[in-house]
């Protein structure tokens, strides 16, 4: 259930990563033709930005779920088959606590139970936090920030969930001995 989970959640961040890269290269050749006509358009070149990061974060989720990242495999490929299980578990372990890390962190960052404790009065929020994540406005789009930034804590928990996902099966494949670790495609 968990792994089906995992592998739906990475075809939906892939094909949101794919309209996303669609979408910036439609804002960027739109900003080209509006600078060639003499009055560009600056909120594209801001809103680009941003698509092409929340793009970045969720194919990198894809691409960590599918073991697909960018990788030395000069031991693992020199290493008998224990030995390669036992490196793809350790990367799986890796890789989910990385993902436990950046939860944590995001917590902390946007300090929800604190925000929502003061009613979600955001100068309240910030006179007691001296945090002032929800405050900042982007430069052009007038768009608080932390809505952009939301894609962090998206990324932390949809990794939790691939970590371990992957992990659950790096330790499933200790019961069959003849099974090497799994690398799926991205299609």
């Amino acid at each position: 259930m968990l792994q089906r989970l995992s592998t739906g959640l990475a075809r939906v961040e892939e094909v949101t990563a794919a309209l996303l890269a669609a979408v910036v290269t439609c804002l960027i050749l739109t900003n080209i033709a509006f600078r060639a006509l003499g009055s560009p358009l600056y909120w594209i070149s801001e809103l680009s930005i941003y698509a092409m990061i929340w793009m970045t974060f969720l194919i990198a989720s894809a691409v960590l779920k599918r073991r697909q990242g960018i990788a030395v495999t000069l031991l693992p490929e020199a290493l008998p088959q224990t030995g390669r299980k036992l490196v793809t578990l350790f990367v799986d372990s890796v890789v989910l606590v990385f993902a436990l890390l950046m939860v944590w962190l995001c917590w902390q960052w946007y300090q929800p139970l604190t925000l929502a404790r003061l009613g979600f009065d955001t100068q309240a929020f910030q006179g007691e936090t001296f945090n002032f994540i929800y405050a900042e406005n982007t430069s052009t789009l007038g768009v608080k920030k932390f809505w952009f930034w939301l894609i962090v804590p998206w990324f932390a928990l949809s990794l939790t969930l691939h970590g371990t996902a992957n992990l659950i099966q790096a330790l499933w494949q200790w019961r069959n001995p003849t099974e090497e670790p799994a690398s799926e495609t991205l299609l």
